[in-house]
């Protein structure tokens, strides 16, 4: 472990070493850079892409963009960035984690590497963590890079696709965390390509990367819509089923649990809903409809499947036969089982889409985050996302004052200390920032204040240009600002006239988080830019970390002082000791937190791949400009070997000859074609040979009746995406549901993990099965015209 320690302090300052040589190459053209016009200087863009069309890199050019930046910000905005924020510019080119404290000029820093990694037009995305810091980074930042004659863009979620696009094809564009992630989700649900915003993921830089990459990775994007809005198409389906005859009107194959209308069948359904052809491509959600009520009329049994208790459907446990309470069966079913027992038809919601953080971030070319506090988590940093933590020197020496914790035996007594000490500092015109880690603790707080007459600021969420406001006010002479979780606020506190005098900016933490890094934050926003400052932190025996995880090992440090807990209730010890013991508490719940995002990450693993090849494909059908022909061809081929193998399987006395003929007949062919009786003259490779002869046949019939083949490569996407959005999403549906219900699979003394990957991978390879049997049943039984329209999931 030590070894490994140092191996990586050894690497941070041969890095180090390495931005400090090449800081003082681009400080070295600063006086040359300042000679330059403005239009000069504006020239220095076009010229840079014009090196890099022609083969130079962008480390040919660094030294040089950098300068240009530096020069064009001093006229610009009025700032002129320091050696070390040229050094944090470096450290986020090269793809790394800057970690620069507060007030360091972090925003200032990454417009840089922004400016360098947008002369390749391919686009740069800086990331923040609410829209109002997009907005004002976008603005401010955006006249510096609009003076050096790059475009930038914004992009906000109550924007239209063509707004957003726009923002996108920006060669920098602002957005939060959340708004990249859905729609690189939702450009991956469209069905034309001229529907997409996003362009490649080139790079981008992630402000307050700790709460984006670390913080907010335990919850992956969603999107979910309702699975069906018509109750009115189950009852009709139910409806009609209930009128069919067995063996006339369908048949059912007791073995593999499936159940197909027969030639009849199909044409009474086309009487009954006034239908040319119900496998007309058109018809896609009412065959779906009359197959789910066909299984849950006829497959799906009473007392046995599932009961019906107080009006509700419930699903039987086939393995326990306990009632499996809030579990749904998905794709319709449950509700077609409602239809079925006349009972309340409910709306159901569905997973459509979903990635989680780390999956999203990790497909950008190249990854770069800046924060005031990285390194407690640089582990996770170099694991999950391969970004090394750097540690930027400050501009001038640190001096605050960190003393040490206080530790009070109860809430009440700590509290009234708090107020106490924020009253004294308060008259003698300091400013306060007192951190609380929940809304209840403020107000309590705010409460004690009051009463002694210490007039203040409460800082929420709600509102996060007022935050900015309040923020921004409490380094004036005597203000008191309580605020929740000061983390991600990208807010600077500056000091007021006479407040350096007075102290500088006292931060008081109320409690520890069970996070280092929230706590670091909270103490960083005071001693910003070589200011006096003061930190101190507050605890008692019950807080709530200390509760959970470090009461045991600080009471016995306080009995070790021999402190009575249950004496006198102002008593307090301020120690290091004590501080220690705090600290390796949050050590564990940081482990304890690592371990369930990568927990998230795992499992989305398996989901990533799938989701990369459905994607992949998907938008090679979009793209294709010439012919499906052979994609169509090789689906039906596969579909033909896949239900071949799937009814011949074992002794020829177990093959399925009714089954085999009913898909030769409903999907391939007619049923005039081909009869049972020709295929129980043939074995298993002859059967595949004598189909694919057959279909071959019908295939380039259907090809050869349209001259248009611009008409025939429409019809072929509109049927291959059909099949693919409507199985994708019950796929991932499914998955979603197994997940949440994997982890029982433990009391067997099975891995989870291990069960989802194995079950996933099974349930991948029917889905696409699924998506083959679909494209091939539309394109054999649809008829191929005009005005087709591609439907959007």
């Amino acid at each position: 472990m030590a070894s490994f320690l140092k191996s990586i302090f050894e690497n941070d300052r041969k890095e180090l070493r390495r931005f400090n040589k090449q800081a003082k190459k681009v400080e070295a053209l600063g006086d040359k850079f300042a000679e330059y016009s403005d239009d000069q200087l504006r020239a220095k863009t076009e010229s840079f892409k014009e090196r890099l069309q022609n083969g130079e890199t962008e480390e040919d050019v660094l030294v040089e963009a950098f300068a240009t930046v530096r020069e064009g910000a001093r006229r610009v905005l009025g700032l002129y960035p320091f050696h070390v924020q040229i050094m944090g510019g470096l450290a986020l080119h090269y793809g790394n984690i800057a970690e620069m404290k507060t007030g360091e000029g972090k925003t200032l820093t990454e417009t840089m590497p922004v400016y360098l990694n947008a002369l390749s037009g391919k686009g740069v995305h800086v990331v923040t963590v609410n829209d109002y810091l997009a907005r004002r980074d976008s603005v401010e930042m955006g006249e510096l890079y609009e003076f050096l004659g790059l475009t930038v863009g914004l992009n906000t979620n109550d924007m239209s696709s063509d707004q957003k696009r726009e923002a996108y094809n920006c060669d920098i564009t602002y957005s939060t965390n959340n708004e990249l992630g859905f729609d690189y989700l939702r450009d991956n649900m469209v069905v034309y390509k001229s529907q997409m915003v996003q362009r490649p993921l080139h790079y981008a830089v992630v402000d307050e990367v700790d709460s984006i990459l670390i913080d907010e990775a335990r919850t992956p994007l969603i999107i979910s819509g309702q699975a069906e809005q018509s109750t009115a198409l189950y009852q009709r389906a139910d409806y009609f089923v209930k009128s069919l005859q067995e063996d006339e009107d369908y048949v059912i194959d007791v073995s593999s649990k499936t159940i197909s209308l027969t030639e009849e069948g199909i044409e009474k359904a086309e009487d009954v809903f006034h239908l040319d052809n119900l496998y007309d491509v058109e018809n896609g959600r009412l065959i779906h409809h009359i197959d789910t009520a066909l299984r849950a009329n006829y497959i799906m049994l009473l007392d046995i499947d599932y009961v019906v208790q107080e009006g509700e459907v419930k699903i039987v446990d086939g393995f326990t036969g306990r009632i499996m309470d809030g579990r749904r069966y998905s794709d319709g079913l449950h509700q077609a089982i409602e239809a079925k027992e006349n009972v309340e038809i409910q709306n159901e919601s569905k997973t459509m889409a979903t990635i989680t953080f780390q999956n999203y971030f990790r497909m950008y070319d190249k990854l770069a985050g800046m924060t005031g506090t990285a390194k407690t988590e640089e582990e996770e940093f170099r694991e999950i996302y391969n970004m090394n933590v750097i540690q930027i020197p400050t501009n001038r020496p640190v001096q605050r004052i960190d003393a040490p914790d206080i530790i009070y035996p109860n809430l009440e007594s700590k509290f009234e200390a708090v107020a106490d000490e924020i009253q004294e500092r308060y008259q003698d015109g300091q400013p306060v920032l007192v951190g609380t880690v929940a809304v209840e603790t403020s107000e309590l707080l705010s409460n004690l204040l009051s009463k002694r007459g210490v007039p203040h600021n409460i800082l929420n969420a709600k509102n996060h240009a007022k935050e900015a406001e309040i923020v921004a006010q409490a380094g004036q002479k005597g203000a008191v600002t309580i605020a929740t979780n000061m983390a991600g606020r990208g807010t600077d506190i500056k000091l007021g006239p006479g407040v350096k005098e007075a102290g500088g900016l006292a931060v008081i933490g109320t409690e520890r988080h069970e996070s280092r890094r929230i706590d670091d934050q909270l103490r960083g926003r005071s001693g910003r830019q070589g200011d006096p400052g003061y930190s101190r932190f507050y605890l008692s025996l019950e807080d709530d970390l200390m509760r959970r995880f470090g009461s045991d090992r600080v009471k016995a440090v306080w009995e070790s002082l021999n402190i009575d807990g249950d004496g006198e209730d102002d008593v307090a010890i301020e120690s290091r000791m004590i501080s220690k013991q705090v600290e390796s508490a949050q050590k564990r719940v940081e482990g304890n937190n690592y371990d369930t995002r990568k927990n998230v990450l795992e499992y989305d693993e398996v989901m990533r791949e799938q989701r990369e090849i459905i994607y992949d494909q998907r938008q090679q059908i979009i793209e294709e400009e010439d012919s499906l022909d052979d994609i169509m061809w090789q689906m039906i081929d596969r579909t033909i070997d896949r239900v071949v193998d799937q009814y011949t399987a074992g002794d020829e006395s177990d093959w399925n000859y009714e089954a085999l003929t009913d898909f030769v007949q409903t999907v391939l062919l007619t049923e005039n074609d081909m009869s049972q009786r020709d295929l129980e003259d043939l074995d298993p490779d002859e059967m595949k040979e004598e189909l694919k002869d057959r279909a071959q046949d019908r295939f380039q019939s259907k090809l050869n009746d349209i001259s248009n083949p611009d008409l025939i490569l429409e019809f072929e996407k509109v049927v291959i995406l059909r099949a693919v959005d409507s199985r994708w999403t019950d796929h991932i549906d499914a998955m979603d549901q197994l997940r949440q219900g994997v982890g029982l699979r433990a009391y067997a003394q099975n891995n989870p993990l291990v069960e989802y990957q194995t079950e996933g991978f099974e349930r991948f390879n029917e889905m696409v099965a699924g998506i083959e049997y679909d494209a091939s049943l539309l394109f054999m039984n649809s008829q191929i015209r005009q005005n087709l329209q591609r439907q959007q999931v």
